[in-house]
This record gives C-alpha cells, structure tokens and sequence, in this order.
C-alpha cells in the first residue's frame, strides 16, 4: 500500500503537508469546490487523516490546496471512459490556487511534477469541470505544461492526462518539461550569493536558513524565471541548458563554498531591450531583483545593456560539487572561475550531470 509519507517536504516557501482535519472546511476558498461537488464536505471530512499541500496568506486565509494520490496498476476506472490501461499513476484529487496566483500555480505545478518523479510514476492525471472561468484558466495552464484531454468522467468532468516518459520537446520545454536532452548546448552561469537562494529556494544551502526564504513571492514560485546577464556569450538558444554556478561567500575560500545547484531549460532569450520601462517590465516577478534594482541594473554599463534569458528551473541538485571537485576533472572555467555563460563541453555535462545525483530519467538521450 502506498502511504502519504512518500510525498515530498519543501523546507522553503510556506507550501507545507497538514492533515485535511487541520485545515478550515469552512474557509471561503472551499466555496467553489462545494458548489461543484455535492459530497465534497463528506468527503473532505472522511479524510481527515490524510495530508494535503497547503499555503496560507499573512492572515490565515487559504490561498492554494493540493491532493495527490498514487494509484497502482490494478486501480479501477469504472467511471472514466475510455478506459485507463493498467498503469501506475499520480492522482490530481483536488488542486485549487487563488485565481490571483499564477505563480503560486506554477509553485505547485511544480509540486505535482516534483513527487511524479520521485514516486516513479507513469502518468499524472486529474479530473476537473470546466463551467466556470477559475476552472477554465486551471485547464488553461494544465494544457501548457504538457496535459491532453483524455476523456470524461460520469460526473461530466473532463479527464486530463501528461503522460510521464522520457521524452523532449526542444521547441516547448513546458510540454516535456522537467526531462531535458542531455546532447543540447549547455553553459555554466555565475549567480551572487545574494541572489541565488532568493531565485531558487529549493536550491538553499545547508549553511542558509530556509525560515529567510518562507515568504511566498512571485519570482520565487515561479517555474519559468529570467536570469539577467552582461556575458559576451549570448547565443543561446530555446531547448540548451544551464548549470547555475553559486559563487563564493565572502570570508570563505571559492575553493569550497562556490557549488553547481541548479539547472534549467531555456524558453527565450531576449537580446534587444529598447528602454528601462521594456526591461523592467520584462523582469517582474520573474527574477530576483526588486524595481529599483532593475532600474540601477539598466542604468549601470550603458555601453553594454543586459540581455535576459527566460528559463525553466528543471531541478536542484541533491549533490552540489564545490569548484574544487571541478578543478580536480579539468573544467577549465574554474581555474579563475565562470564569467558570463561559459559553454561547457560533453563530457563537463556529463560530470556535472552524474555529480548532481539528479534521477537519471529527467536527462533524455535526445
């Protein structure tokens, strides 16, 4: 049987598990879901023992519920027409986000993507009206991370499904996401301290602490993020990828402290930037940096104006080689260390690939 605990636990943002008996049946958010499914109070309350992915504004108020279930091969289907194939899957049960939060969704996209992978699973399904505009929008953005409409359930609910092999879209990296080809063009990227951990905070050291990283802000939630450069290597291009490279902390030596954490699919490049306003515009609630930042940022190096590289944060690496493991095989960028984007070569992809001890399933031969 398998029980709730192989679902994962996010130590940043304020995404946690609580018990359904935890949670405010009575809390407006629910309202919707109670008018679509007659029984959904009855069956809110029979599973009072089971866990949900929960996020609560400032002053209690629910913002986002996710439940996940996995489902085995000799599931039944009596309800869903055409019939599923023996398969083991993840179960969508009930996935609501504020219709104010379209990074919020992508966070727990993310979540739903994150505990596919780790419990092995086939398929990823879910099942959902689509009456009103919140349900239209939530299929909206299920369609363009990859689900298709598979069928129909005896309730009238719509039945969509993303099917969970191996495989790469280099165009759209959204439809695959989060497998990518491990034979596309890949760079190592520097990123500050002061950014890194406010960019990726599911990429937080054991040396940082995650209660400076529960807020929940737009950048931080979102999947798709951009990342701000000055590199003379521009030529990147949608479908390679990026090693981000978290620099040295100060008073410590590069040698240790300076670690791989992250790596990402590219969506977009934008190169040419006609004004402060496009740039900011272009960067908020996708990077790390405030307004005022961005605009310092524009003003800085007016002979050489930054270009973006839009991203899918693919995943965290579980293992993080410190710059002297790279000395150690050879990366010739580590010598004085990565400046701009820096391409690295097939065998330094499968280096830090093997290194990350990422599932190997996410790195697709193609």
């Amino acid at each position: 049987m398998i029980t709730q605990d192989e679902f994962l636990d996010y130590k940043t943002l304020s995404v946690r598990k609580a018990l359904f008996r935890d949670v405010n049946l009575n809390d407006s958010f629910f309202d919707s879901l109670k008018r679509d499914y007659e029984e959904f109070e009855k069956w809110f309350e029979r599973k009072a023992k089971e866990e949900a992915y929960t996020l609560t504004g400032d002053t209690g108020q629910l913002l986002a519920f996710l439940f996940l279930k996995i489902e085995g091969p000799n599931e039944p289907y009596p309800d869903i027409t055409p019939s599923f194939c023996p398969a083991k899957r993840l179960k969508v049960g009930t996935f609501k986000v504020d219709r104010r939060g379209q990074r919020l969704g992508e966070r727990f996209i993310k979540i739903i993507f994150d505990n596919a992978l780790s419990n092995d699973v086939d398929e990823i399904y879910v099942t959902i009206f689509e009456r009103t505009e919140e349900q239209k929008l939530l299929v909206a953005m299920l369609c363009d991370w990859g689900f298709v409409k598979y069928g129909i359930k005896l309730t009238g609910e719509s039945v969509y499904v993303r099917k969970l092999v191996p495989a790469v879209d280099i165009k759209f990296p959204k439809k695959t996401f989060p497998f990518v080809s491990k034979l596309a063009p890949a760079y190592l990227t520097p990123i500050y301290p002061e950014y890194h951990t406010e960019l990726f905070p599911d990429s937080i050291l054991k040396t940082e602490s995650p209660i400076d990283f529960k807020e929940s802000s737009p950048h931080r939630n979102a999947i798709e993020k951009i990342f701000i450069s000055r590199s003379i290597e521009r030529n990147l291009n949608v479908g390679d990828l990026v090693f981000f490279y978290r620099t040295g902390e100060k008073g410590r030596s590069a040698l240790y402290s300076a670690v791989v954490t992250t790596v990402g699919v590219v969506t977009g490049v934008k190169k040419h930037i006609s004004s402060e306003d496009e740039f900011v515009q272009l960067c908020k609630n996708r990077t790390a940096l405030n307004q005022e930042d961005l605009k310092k940022w524009w003003k800085e190096k007016p002979y050489c104006r930054p270009f973006l590289v839009k991203f899918l944060h693919v995943a965290s690496f579980k293992k993080r080689p410190n710059r002297k493991v790279l000395m150690d095989l050879n990366f010739p960028s580590m010598n004085e260390g990565p400046r701009g984007f820096t391409k690295l070569t097939e065998s330094e992809i499968g280096h830090l690939i093997s290194l990350s001890e990422l599932n190997s399933k996410i790195f697709v031969n193609y």
